[in-house]
């Protein structure tokens, strides 16, 4: 399923415009990657918990050449399934 084919079947399960589906879903992401980005958790229960996580420096290799490369210490985002969604993907 693509965004367009979830937006639809948000709309028909609401009964509300595609246009607004869409608009809510946008904002949704738009609202998760803010607050993920000021160091927020954001957690919808039993679904899905996103939050962000640091990395530590570290020594790797470049695959083609061997070469040891230094990549500096960051951040990323974490994503963790929750109960419902876990559960969705067994039936």
């Amino acid at each position: 399923m693509n965004k367009g084919e979830l937006v639809a079947a948000m709309a028909d399960k609401a009964g509300v415009s595609q246009k607004d589906a869409g608009a809510c879903l946008d904002a949704m992401f738009e609202t998760v990657a803010s607050e993920v980005g000021r160091g927020n958790d954001v957690s919808i229960t039993g679904w899905l918990k996103a939050s962000r996580a640091n990395t530590s420096a570290r020594t790797a290799r470049n695959p083609q050449t061997g070469a040891e490369i230094f990549v500096p210490a960051g951040t990323r985002t974490k994503l963790s399934v929750g109960s419902k969604l876990k559960a969705a993907g067994k039936s």
